[in-house]
């Protein structure tokens, strides 16, 4: 694997004293799409929260490209931070802004282009998720899949090293929960980013992860990384059976 982009060390989340996950190791390499899976309340969002900042660990560390993220002083930590393009579970766009607006509110915050630099951006970033044209359109006209998108172009604005998704395929169609896989992948391939996303859609995780690490919410740790075709035949039951729809075919009992 190349050098790792993201390196995750003895962590453990939660809030205040109750800790979600412990101890909690890995390593995401450039370039790399890496999955977060487990069932619903093992602490998949906490995780990523506390990945791109909104969140402190409760111990442990997460450094990217070398640099330790937790105990980094305000303005390299900031620095970090723009390099990261979230998209989050519901798209998270303004209402009152158009989706050109949307897209051009952190080009206008974090860059010193001008507006028909960040026009052009704008039309380049919307074309990129195939909403050329609809710049004008405010979230509420659009469909769910469409706002989808519209929030990965946001995302995207900055051209971010890492991206991040939380539950992107919620509330979508499987039509278009397959077209934004397919997108995920593209903008891998184009940009070169490292992508980590948060699901348990089963079809997601075996078309776009490279790897997955599997958060066990009985043991509250991580009890399997690799890649999830190798996974299905592992020798963890609970692995086996979360990506087989809740059925182990590996389970003399399942099998009668």
């Amino acid at each position: 694997m190349i050098s790792p982009k993201i390196t995750v060390e003895n962590l453990s989340i939660g809030y205040e004293d109750y800790a979600v996950m412990n101890n909690l190791n890995f390593e995401v390499g450039n370039g790399e799409i890496f999955v977060v899976m487990g069932a619903s309340g093992c602490g998949k969002s906490t995780l990523l929260r506390t990945m791109i900042g909104l969140q402190d660990a409760l111990s442990g560390s997460i450094s990217y490209g070398g640099k330790n993220f937790n105990n980094a002083p305000e303005d390299e930590k900031s620095e970090m931070l723009r390099s990261f393009g979230v998209l989050y579970q519901g798209g998270a766009l303004w209402s009152a802004m158009t989706l050109e607006e949307n897209i051009a509110l952190p080009l206008r915050r974090f860059t010193k282009f001008s507006e028909s630099d960040i026009k052009e951006l704008v039309n380049l970033k919307l074309a990129l998720v195939g909403l050329r044209g609809f710049g004008n359109f405010y979230p509420s006209e659009i469909s769910g899949g469409m706002r989808k998108r519209a929030g990965l172009a946001r995302a995207i604005a900055l051209d971010p090293q890492i991206l991040f998704f939380d539950e992107p395929s919620a509330g979508l169609d499987p039509v278009s929960s397959r077209r934004l896989d397919e997108l995920i992948l593209q903008m891998r391939d184009s940009t070169g980013a490292t992508v980590v996303i948060v699901t348990h859609e089963l079809a997601s995780i075996f078309t776009v992860a490279d790897r997955a690490i599997y958060l066990d919410n009985k043991t509250r740790t991580q009890t399997a990384i690799g890649n999830p075709k190798e996974l299905l035949k592992s020798g963890n039951a609970d692995v086996r059976t979360f990506l087989n729809r809740g059925v182990d075919p590996l389970s003399t009992q399942d099998k009668l």
